[in-house]
């Protein structure tokens, strides 16, 4: 969920439109992997396949296939400008969280503390926005992107960056939704 969220609002930042449809999609990724052998490996599809794709005589894949298709399409596509957007958020920019999850300290029931169900849009600094996209490059797991943004939140929102409640952690579980914008 996180993990998707980020290469979303990464996406947000391509100057040109990907690739719709199929036949399109296959002749870039024969462009970026320089040949049809290693696209039908990457798909797990025959070389004969890719062929037809490129050549427009098969035009609508099946819908598992499809999917793949866009997915490795998505990651390829513009890494200049995705890796611009990345370093602009790192270094100057930051990042907006905006989610609604369970989020709160751990503390007597019915205080505003207590963890509850919250609507949250705020700013992380750019040292956030570069861990995560870090883990993310490294292969970071739901869990482990769920806390640096977790983090985030705790020093930014409930600590007001050490002004306020020192100490106390954050929980944050059961999310809703969450979405990330450069």
């Amino acid at each position: 969920m996180l993990g998707d969220s980020l290469d979303k609002a990464v996406q947000g930042a391509f100057t040109r439109a990907i690739p719709k449809s199929a036949p399109a999609q296959m002749r870039y990724l024969v462009k970026q992997l320089k040949g049809t052998k290693a696209v039908a490996e990457l798909l797990g599809i025959s070389q004969r396949t890719v062929e037809r794709y490129v050549k427009y005589q098969i035009k609508r894949p099946r819908a598992d296939l499809a999917t793949r298709i866009d997915r490795e399409v998505r990651q390829r596509w513009q890494p200049q400008v995705r890796a611009r957007a990345k370093q602009a958020a790192a270094t100057t920019g930051g990042i907006v969280i905006d989610t609604r999850a369970r989020l709160g300290f751990t503390a007597a029931p019915g205080s505003t503390d207590d963890a509850r169900l919250r609507l949250i849009t705020q700013a992380l600094p750019p040292e956030y926005a570069a861990r995560l996209f870090d883990a993310q490059d490294t292969g970071a797991d739901e869990q482990q992107l769920r806390a640096i943004a977790a983090e985030g939140l705790q020093e930014i929102y409930f600590r007001d960056r050490g002004r306020r409640a020192a100490g106390l952690e954050v929980e944050f579980t059961d999310i809703d939704y969450i979405d990330f914008e450069l």
